[in-house]
């Protein structure tokens, strides 16, 4: 394969991932690991991780750190909890660690990723920003299961005034969520 036809490959798996690509997709895609190998010693990619590259000349992502540790932990991985808050739009503090939600299978451990292991339907994650991420109800459900009552008041105003959640959405939220019931009322009483 041509040097110009494998960098066309990479930089279709990248474009929608911040830069990054895992070495399964490019090998699935017809890239070889020797071709990989080579075009990191040429300049034109980064090594990221162990099976994590990146495109050197492709433009920086705010959450690129989040996209190359989804693509570490695999295709049914998504960032969750406080990360997902971040990703999101509900929450500035971005956690020391990136939390990221995994099927039980998953066995892997990786120096600043928290992994959390639970079942994760496709109906519960999507691609925001470049990053797969559990939906905002489903990461708001994850953080008050594990998280200070505040963080969760202020992701659900936050989702509220940005437009991210509606009032309706958030009623039928507390329904649905028996945990973020106590939050909500009070959100939803403070207004």
């Amino acid at each position: 394969m041509l040097m110009t036809e494998t960098m066309s490959i990479l930089y279709e798996l990248a474009e929608g991932q911040a830069g990054y690509f895992s070495a399964a997709q490019a090998v699935a895609a017809g890239v070889s690991r020797r071709a990989l190998s080579g075009r990191v010693r040429s300049g034109d990619l980064e090594r990221i991780r162990y099976g994590i590259y990146r495109l050197r000349r492709f433009p920086g992502h705010r959450h690129e750190d989040v996209v190359a540790a989804c693509l570490w932990a695999g295709p049914d991985s998504a960032a969750s909890h406080e990360t997902a808050l971040v990703v999101h739009g509900v929450s500035d503090a971005m956690p020391a660690n990136i939390h990221v939600t995994v099927p039980r299978a998953f066995r892997g451990r990786q120096p600043g990723v928290v992994v959390h292991h639970a079942p994760l339907e496709s109906t519960e994650r999507e691609i925001h920003d470049s990053v797969p991420v559990t939906m905002l109800s489903r990461t708001l459900a994850d953080v008050a299961a594990a998280s200070d009552p505040t963080v969760v008041r202020q992701a659900v105003t936050e989702a509220i005034e940005r437009g991210r959640l509606t009032r309706r959405q958030v009623r039928k939220l507390a329904r649905e969520q028996p945990a973020l019931a106590p939050v909500i009322v009070d959100v939803l009483a403070g207004e």
